[in-house]
């Protein structure tokens, strides 16, 4: 217990104490121990908004550890957050009527998250992370096209949101995943075709089966093919040359002339 009388494991959730929160829970701490208040420390964990810290406190198996009223209620907490938005959320519950103090904060190894201050209160922008984790984590299989236009709306690879949907579709190995993420590569926003590639790419680390490594081949040979925009055809190209290709040769030298220096750089990586 700490001073106030609250287990450990909330003074590291409050803390956005990450390491901590995760040794604590491996080493024995209830994430599901009801509190004074009602709450639990992956409840504050949740309303939190760290995606890293939720993921150290999630715990295991918890589609079935938890009970279906208290997956509903997470699930129904970080939705809430993430469509109110973290500065009105916190204005609702604090009756604050000023501006909110909003920085930039890393949040785990790699991404980043805004950080929110109002009235006292502090949480991290980070739910629609938490809400496609915890989807996941209870497998509830959310459309693909909800899954990308939560990722977009921060079109930043390295933003929780964007990250955490790509990794979840990584893991969703279904054929009809795959179909309905790669139809995006059409799609007249960048911030749609930009995810498709980060998405393949980092399929391609995770799934090696000959099945989708010809398949994804053979896409972006014809995307390369296809792209106007410079920034997504050197992607396009730096995913490309991951894959063997029989006219992997021939593609790249077809844009050893293109205006775009991003784009010629990867044309060596083809030869």
């Amino acid at each position: 217990m700490d001073a106030n009388g609250l287990p450990v494991l909330c003074a590291a959730v409050a803390a956005y104490d990450e390491p901590v929160a995760e040794a604590l829970v491996e080493g024995g701490a209830d994430p599901d121990r009801v509190l004074p208040d009602g709450t639990t420390p992956l409840g504050r964990a949740v309303d939190g908004g760290s995606p890293a810290l939720f993921s150290a406190v999630l715990g295991k198996e918890p589609r079935l550890r938890l009970p279906e009223a208290a997956r509903g209620g997470f699930l129904a907490l970080a939705r809430n957050w993430y469509e109110r938005g973290a500065a009105e959320e916190l204005r609702r519950r604090t009756g604050a009527s000023g501006p909110a103090v909003t920085v930039r904060v890393q949040d785990g190894e790699y991404d980043w998250v805004d950080q929110v201050t109002l009235g006292g209160l502090v949480v991290r922008a980070g739910h629609g992370a938490i809400l496609t984790a915890l989807e996941w984590a209870f497998r509830v299989l959310t459309p693909v096209d909800e899954l990308i236009a939560r990722a977009v709306k921060q079109p930043d690879e390295e933003h929780v949101d964007w990250s955490t949907v790509c990794w979840i579709l990584t893991e969703r190995r279904s054929f009809e995943t795959w179909s309905a993420v790669v139809a995006h590569r059409h799609d007249p926003d960048l911030a749609h075709r930009r995810f498709v590639v980060d998405y393949l790419r980092k399929r391609g680390l995770l799934d090696t089966s000959p099945y989708y490594e010809k398949k994804e081949g053979e896409l972006l040979a014809a995307w390369a093919a296809e792209e106007t925009d410079g920034e997504i055809l050197a992607k396009v190209l730096d995913a490309f040359t991951g894959h063997d290709h029989p006219d992997q040769e021939a593609i790249g030298l077809r844009h050893a002339g293109h205006p775009d220096p991003r784009v010629r750089r990867e044309v060596p990586y083809a030869l």
